[in-house]
Formats: C-alpha cells, sequence, structure tokens
C-alpha cells in the first residue's frame, strides 16, 4: 500500500513538471543592449502563462512602480485603478484576452508572486485610466475643473514612395514618458498566437500589447502612434484601448481593418494618431482617432509623422484644448522640425537614415542642438521650462526613452531595429540628477539609470 502510495505521489509530481513544460514550450528569454527579448507562442492562456513566468519579477517591479507613480501623479491608490478595472473595463475584454490575463497570473503565481486580473488589465490601461478616467471623474463632480494635460507621448514618421530610397515603406517612432516608466519599456515581444496574426513589438512587462506603440504583424501591417496632447473626451461605455490596440496588432490586415478594430467601441482613451503602413501595398495611412471625430488620410507617396499635434481642425476645436499656435510648445516645434528633415531627406529614407532622424536633437526654432523639450529625442530633465502643456514642471524626468524604426524588406523578416534609453546618445543617472533637483526625491525609490544603449537588430525566432 505504501509503495504504490508513493508511486502515485512520483507520478503526480512527473505530471505537474511534465504540464508546466508543455506551457512553457517554445518560449523562451534573452537580455540585449538593455533590452528583454520573450519569444511566447500558443493558445491565448499558454502565452500568457509563458509571459508571467518568464517577466515575472519584471512584471513585479513593473506593478509597484506604476502604482507608486499614479498614486503620486494622481491622488488615486492602486485600489481605485484596480475597482476601475474591474468595473469598467473587466466586463468588455475578449474572452482570449481574458485567458491571456489570467494566465500570465498564473505564470506569475508559479514565480511566488500573487497578482490577479485586476491588478493586470489596471496596469494595462494605465494611461487611459489616469490621464483620460481621472480628469472625466473630475469634471463630473466639479464642470470645468479638469482639463486634461496627458502627456503627448512620441516622435514618429512613416514614409514610401518618392519620400524613401526603394520606395517602399520606412517607419519609426521615439517614445516619449516619464523615466520611471520609460526605463521600463524596454520588451521586445514575439508572439505567435494560434488565431490571428504573428505579432513583433515593443512593449511593457505584463502589457499584452504594445502601449507605445511599435508593431509589426503578419498580415503585413506596421503599425505606430504619437498621442493627441491635450485631449479631452472618454466614454466609460466604451471598450478600452489597450483591447483594441492589441485586437488591431493581431487580426488587422489592411488599413480598412484597422480602422474598424480601433473604432469599434472606441472609448475615446489614449486618443491617438496612428501611423499604419501596408507593406503588401506599399500604402500608408494616418489615423487620427478622437472619440468625436475619425479622420483617416492615406497614399501610396508620401509621408506622415507625428510629435503630439492633432491635424484636423474639428479635432482640435471639439477635443482638445490645445494651441495649434504656439510656435515654443513641444509638439508644434518638433512638427516644424519634422518638415524640415523629410525635406531634407526626401528620397534617401531608409534604414539608417530613418535613425538619424528618430534621433535629432535640433531646435528648430533655435537652431541649436539642445536637450529640451522642444527636439524630436526630446529630454525634459534638463529643460529648465519642463513641459507646461503636459504639467512637466521645470526639469521633470521624463522625455524619450527608447526607440524602434522598420522598413518594408525588414517587416517582411519581423525585423527591427530598437534603442534603449535617449537616441541622441544622451546618458540620464539617477544619482546625479536627484541630488541637483530634490524636488523629485520622491521617485529615488524607483527611478534608475537610464544610459543610451547602441542601436541593436532584432529578429523573430533570434535567440541572441
Amino acid at each position: 500500500m505504501r509503495k504504490n502510495t508513493l508511486i502515485l505521489i512520483a507520478l503526480s509530481i512527473l505530471a505537474g513538471c511534465h504540464s508546466k513544460n508543455d506551457r512553457l514550450a517554445g518560449a523562451y528569454r534573452y537580455n540585449k543592449n538593455g533590452w528583454i527579448y520573450v519569444h511566447l507562442e500558443g493558445a491565448p492562456e499558454q502565452i500568457g502563462y509563458q509571459h508571467g513566468y518568464l517577466l515575472a519579477d519584471e512584471i513585479d517591479d513593473n506593478v509597484k512602480s506604476t502604482a507608486f507613480v499614479l498614486e503620486h501623479e494622481t491622488g488615486k491608490d492602486w485600489g481605485f485603478y484596480r475597482n476601475a478595472a474591474k468595473t469598467m473595463f473587466w466586463p468588455k475584454i475578449d474572452s482570449e484576452y481574458k485567458e491571456e490575463l489570467g494566465g500570465i497570473v498564473e505564470g506569475l503565481a508559479a514565480k511566488g508572486k500573487t497578482y490577479d486580473v485586476y491588478d493586470l488589465v489596471a496596469l494595462n490601461g494605465n494611461i487611459e485610466l489616469s490621464q483620460y478616467y481621472v480628469p472625466y471623474l473630475q469634471n463630473l463632480a466639479k464642470p470645468g475643473s479638469a482639463l486634461n494635460k496627458a502627456p503627448g507621448n512620441c516622435s514618429a514618421f512613416v514614409a514610401t514612395g518618392s519620400y524613401t530610397t526603394d520606395g517602399k515603406i520606412a517607419i519609426g517612432h521615439n517614445n516619449w514618458t516619464n523615466y520611471v516608466q520609460g526605463e521600463r519599456w524596454n520588451v521586445v515581444a514575439d508572439i505567435v498566437p494560434a488565431k490571428g496574426n504573428h505579432i513583433f513589438m515593443d512593449m511593457m512587462p505584463g502589457y499584452i500589447h504594445s502601449g507605445d506603440d511599435f508593431a509589426i504583424n503578419g498580415g503585413g501591417l506596421i503599425i505606430t502612434e504619437t498621442t493627441i496632447t491635450q485631449f479631452n473626451g472618454f466614454d466609460t461605455a466604451g471598450v478600452a484601448e489597450f483591447v483594441r490596440a492589441r485586437k488591431a496588432e493581431q487580426y488587422a490586415n489592411t488599413v480598412d481593418d484597422f480602422v474598424k478594430l480601433m473604432s469599434d467601441g472606441n472609448n475615446g482613451g489614449y486618443a491617438n494618431d496612428w501611423l499604419v503602413g501596408d507593406i503588401n501595398n506599399n500604402e500608408i495611412a494616418r489615423v487620427e482617432l478622437g472619440l468625436k471625430h475619425v479622420q483617416v488620410y492615406r497614399t501610396k507617396d508620401g509621408v506622415y509623422y507625428g510629435s503630439n499635434f492633432a491635424s484636423d481642425s474639428a479635432v482640435i476645436k471639439d477635443e482638445t484644448n490645445f494651441n495649434p499656435h504656439d510656435t515654443t510648445n513641444s509638439p508644434n516645434t518638433r512638427r516644424r522640425r519634422w518638415e524640415a528633415l523629410t525635406t531634407q531627406y526626401k528620397g534617401k529614407i531608409d534604414d539608417s537614415v530613418g535613425r538619424v532622424m528618430e534621433s535629432d536633437n535640433l531646435n528648430a526654432m533655435t537652431g541649436t542642438k539642445e536637450a529640451t523639450r522642444c527636439v524630436i529625442a526630446g529630454s525634459v530633465d534638463t529643460d529648465p521650462k519642463g513641459c507646461p502643456e503636459w504639467d512637466w514642471a521645470p526639469y521633470y524626468p521624463g522625455g524619450t526613452v527608447q526607440c524602434k524604426l522598420t522598413t518594408a524588406t525588414m517587416a517582411k523578416n519581423f525585423s527591427f531595429w530598437a534603442h534603449m534609453g535617449n537616441p541622441s546618445g544622451k546618458d540620464f543617472l539617477a544619482a546625479p540628477f536627484l541630488a541637483a533637483h530634490p524636488e523629485y526625491q520622491w521617485q529615488s525609490a524607483y527611478l534608475r539609470d537610464m544610459k543610451a544603449e547602441p542601436w541593436t537588430l532584432f529578429t523573430a525566432g533570434s535567440h541572441q
């Protein structure tokens, strides 16, 4: 009897190991030049489990640091965000993404990290919750009391036809955010789902979407965006932006697919000017996705760029409090620089020139190279004015934190260039910064060095 019991126990242990190994089948990670590459594959729950297991420490750190920053900057604790995630977002999430989020929770648990799906939903939706939903609630309580100054994240371009060396698409993007979160936006995710398209993108640990956003998919689309700065509007009955973005990354095969998937259930959260390229026909598009207005611009010979300005007069008038005529603000100054760069490099844009443009630090207003809010690869931590349009005070620790770039030829092979840290080459060192700016000492527990790493080429399926 005792012998049979021992055999059953041994078989149970082996079965458990086998089950865990099955869930991790095909998954792996490696670190390179400030990035964490992860390969995930399988059914939704399996992809989630692999994600949670391989990035457990990073997800744990990301949730804690995000909760810390949000409470300080919005006055709302993590319980508030969890509750909003549970009551407003969770009921409208597709079942496959609920399964994936549940898998992340199980993968975390296997590494001794205790979280639930609402933590993960709050993490994925933290931008739209903190920067759109919170002002919405403030205005409900006291109309007109809160003007949304959501930071304008990113400088990006997409070009095709006579603007590129081969007549095909080139696309680039650099991510602007606060440094606590931006230092952690360092995952290259290679996801092969059981259904839909292969996805190759950057993301934060614990995200099921890119988030900043830069993605290549197996349908032939290359996707990025820049935020519409100072956007006003949020619909609590809508579908979370992170869900719509992931669905578009996974299931869109054309520009029209992308527009439909992003528009269906639009809640106004994280409102962006999306830049999309279709490598099947070399068409590019700018999709200005407001809540009340959606404008789609498209061409097979041209360039679109973004630095957080809206283009459509109706969007500007009805949905923002942005001043398009202020030549000193960050979006407009960068817009002028994009105009000059894309004219200068017309016919020459490829992956090398694209990296030069995304790394540019010349102020179009002053004609000088500098580390301020007014350059494409911007730095607010060295700007004495800060960034008033986003409520970033002088020397706020934020700005460009990383960069990605690809071309149609590279995208066919699921490859892109990635740069961790400011691509202009500027390092950020936390200790001397905090010594010089003690007003930001509150961030000391989570603020880390962010050095400019070398440009690195990543290809889906690579192991180093």
